[in-house]
């Protein structure tokens, strides 16, 4: 028996829709990674695109456990000496909670060319609307 190979001519993708209200952050964001990556299909293949398109809704709702809305800190290099920023995370939740949620999904993301195009499939949104009814997403409930 030979092992299966997954193409990329072959793979079919499907949209989800995640609602983000009342969901730790984590968790929304490791279920994701797994549709992005493919992980939820019997054609998994590590080295192919094999995931699927997913839309999340709701990024303003999702929550932190225990202290982390005050205590975690979200920090980025310019590259210069000093350039150390770091922003608490309620302000970039009150700001911009598309990128806090963007930022989870990707860190589990492979850091390649690979997770690059895998993370173009990700489109998340602040409130319940999103424009992409026309590819008839299928909701995606997360075990809680």
């Amino acid at each position: 028996m030979s092992t299966f190979f997954a193409k990329s001519s072959e793979i079919e993708r499907q949209w989800f829709v995640i609602d983000a209200a009342g969901i730790p952050l984590g968790r929304l964001a490791t279920e994701a990674a797994r549709i992005l990556r493919g992980k939820h299909k019997p054609i998994f293949t590590p080295n192919v695109d094999t995931g699927d398109h997913v839309i999340v809704i709701n990024a303003e709702k999702t929550v932190l456990t225990g202290n982390k809305l005050k205590n975690k800190m979200y920090r980025h290099h310019s590259g210069y000496p000093g350039g150390l920023k770091e922003t608490p995370y309620a302000d970039i939740m009150k700001k911009f909670p598309e990128r806090a949620v963007e930022h989870a999904i990707k860190g589990m993301l492979p850091h390649n060319r690979l997770g690059a195009q895998m993370y173009t499939k990700l489109k998340v949104y602040r409130g319940a609307e999103h424009p992409h009814a026309a590819q008839q997403p299928e909701v995606w409930t997360l075990a809680q």
